[in-house]
């Protein structure tokens, strides 16, 4: 377990985090929710051992952060919102740099090259690469020395639609073995990935709450987008559904009142309409509503 008691930093007057307490275990992927300035990269910062002055106690597996700073570097992998690379390298090249800065003996590359969808692009230099890919190559990175502590700072930025969907059902079986931390302003990202979420304002965590707690008792609604314009009456059809309303063009709102997850119906009203979907994620009221509530 990563614990973190009264964690506070000052930025001369500016006081950055006051006295953060949480903890993070495997098998979880916790969201880290605040708006703009509210010290999420701060507390990334001192997480990944970039920061050093800073006031209270962060121990994993009974190590303390200030006197084993090194050793629990060694186990984090960390990827920033601005994703630093080599633009010159090639994908393995870049990848071969990384895994000597570690040190790592036999590094598994194909396995992780694999594991990110790197493998058509692994010989390319990464400054030929769309903004999706490169992001894929810093994933890479962090995920190459195996460890234990994952930290995600807006993972999925410049991401199409198919490779969002692919990161996602990564970061979530990381998050079965690993302690994962994802760094995020959308909401839906939480929703799509995240067992639990912190929201933090003005330095301060003013939630921690799982998101089954959040779900219960909510209406559920999905967000679907096809690629044709479809009658409302022939959705509203699709057992469980009980409110449809078409947003924008071919982007619709289901209302369900049941807690039951509506979607795999809505893939096979598509698939028998011979429909392609474009997107489709659920709608957390609850989620929102809270972010809202304590952030504005």
């Amino acid at each position: 377990m990563l614990t973190l008691q009264n964690i506070h930093k000052n930025y001369a007057d500016i006081e950055a985090l006051k006295d953060v307490s949480f903890s993070l275990k495997p098998g979880e992927v916790v969201g880290l929710l605040g708006p703009n300035g509210a010290g999420k990269s701060t507390l990334m910062k001192i997480l990944t051992g970039y920061l050093k002055e800073w006031k209270g106690e962060i121990k994993y597996k009974e190590q303390n952060i200030r006197t084993n700073r090194k050793a629990i570097q060694q186990v984090t992998g960390y990827l920033p919102e601005n994703n630093p690379l080599y633009p010159e390298l090639y994908v393995q090249e870049y990848l071969q740099f990384i895994a000597e800065l570690y040190k790592i003996p036999q590094p598994p590359f194909n396995d992780i090259i694999d594991k990110v969808g790197l493998t058509q692009v692994k010989n390319r230099k990464i400054n030929t690469l769309s903004k999706g890919y490169q992001q894929r190559v810093g994933l890479a990175a962090a995920l190459l020395h195996n460890p234990e502590i994952l930290i995600l700072d807006e993972p999925t930025t410049g991401l199409d639609p198919n490779q969002l969907i692919e990161i996602r059902k990564l970061i979530r079986q990381l998050g079965e073995e690993k302690i994962v931390l994802l760094s995020t302003h959308i909401l839906s990202e939480v929703e799509s990935v995240c067992d639990r979420v912190i929201i933090i304002r003005e330095g301060e965590v003013v939630a921690d709450e799982s998101l089954e707690t959040l779900r219960k008792g909510q209406q559920q609604i999905v967000q679907v987008e096809f690629d044709y314009r479809i009658e409302t009456e022939a959705l509203a059809k699709i057992p469980g559904i009980n409110k449809v309303v078409n947003t924008f063009d071919f982007n619709y709102e289901l209302y369900c009142s049941n807690e039951e997850d509506v979607r795999p119906r809505v893939f096979d009203f598509a698939h028998d309409n011979q429909l392609k979907i474009l997107s489709l994620q659920q709608k957390n009221e609850n989620l929102a509503a809270l972010f809202n509530s304590l952030t504005t």
